[in-house]
């Protein structure tokens, strides 16, 4: 699901609201959730999921097409753990 598509299907689902203050909401939800996660705070949605971020040392690593050596720096990276509400309903049968 694209960011257009949530925004229209909220749209349609409360009519009492204009779709440019629903992509506004949006838009901030999202920009609050990936500054908390630039803070390195853990973002957690009950029944969905938590997002957090992971700290991946600096290593070496090999460059496949020449295979010599390449130093890979340290990154920050974003990982997602669904909620168990989450995996239960993915896996209903």
């Amino acid at each position: 699901m694209k960011k257009s598509d949530l925004v229209s299907k909220l749209a349609t689902k409360n009519p009492q609201l204009y779709v440019r203050d629903i992509e506004v909401i949006v838009d901030t939800i999202i920009n609050e959730m990936a500054d908390a996660l630039v803070r390195g705070d853990r973002v957690e949605i009950r029944g969905f999921g938590a997002f957090s971020v992971k700290d991946r040392e600096a290593r070496t690593g090999r460059n496949p097409r020449t295979g010599e050596s390449v130093e890979v720096a340290a990154k920050r990276l974003p990982a997602f753990k669904a909620g168990k509400a989450l995996r239960d309903r993915l896996n209903e049968e």
